[in-house]
């Protein structure tokens, strides 16, 4: 296995939109393998998409139960063309990026999803998740999309913040 590089802000790939994943074959799995190996390199790291590891592929990786403070969760999640079918409960929530080092903001969230995606066999899964979960789910699937958290701060003088480093 192979811990993969970070690809930082302002670097392109970030802002791209990602591609379906097709091919369910052992290249996936070998690349599955190395970003589960990346994820977990990073000390409280809880998700991560194959954009920042300079993949344009529809997968998210998610483990809630690394981070600092103890959430209900599901264990390390590994979501191949994830697609969000429903929204709910709104609150404004800090986060952070690997992508994006130097910095945390607030951003608005669902606190309840029900999401839809394949498993790495490419079967059809449906899956309801809330809280802290469904918010690192949300924030992986933007990168999917060339989001990122700063492109959702309505006020960067309000919102925007230096990272408290640990």
């Amino acid at each position: 296995m192979t811990v993969l590089s970070i690809h930082e802000f302002p670097d392109p790939i970030l802002k791209q939109v990602s591609e379906k994943v097709t091919v369910f074959d052992l290249s996936l799995e070998g690349f599955i393998r190395d970003a589960v190996e990346t994820l977990n390199s990073h000390k409280y790291c809880v998700g991560l998409a194959a954009p920042q590891i300079g993949q344009l592929k529809r997968i998210v990786f998610i483990d809630i139960s690394r981070a600092r403070k103890p959430h209900p969760n599901n264990g390390l999640l590994v979501l191949i063309n994830p697609l969000i079918l429903e929204k709910s409960n709104y609150k404004i929530v800090r986060e952070g990026c690997l992508s994006i080092p130097d910095f945390t903001a607030n951003v608005k969230r669902a606190m309840n999803i029900t999401l839809a995606y394949q498993d790495i066999k490419g079967e059809t899964k449906v899956f309801v998740t809330q809280d802290f979960e469904a918010h690192a789910i949300q924030h992986e699937i933007d990168h999917l999309d060339g989001v990122l958290f700063l492109d959702k701060i309505t006020n960067p003088s309000s919102d925007l913040f230096r990272r408290v480093r640990y």
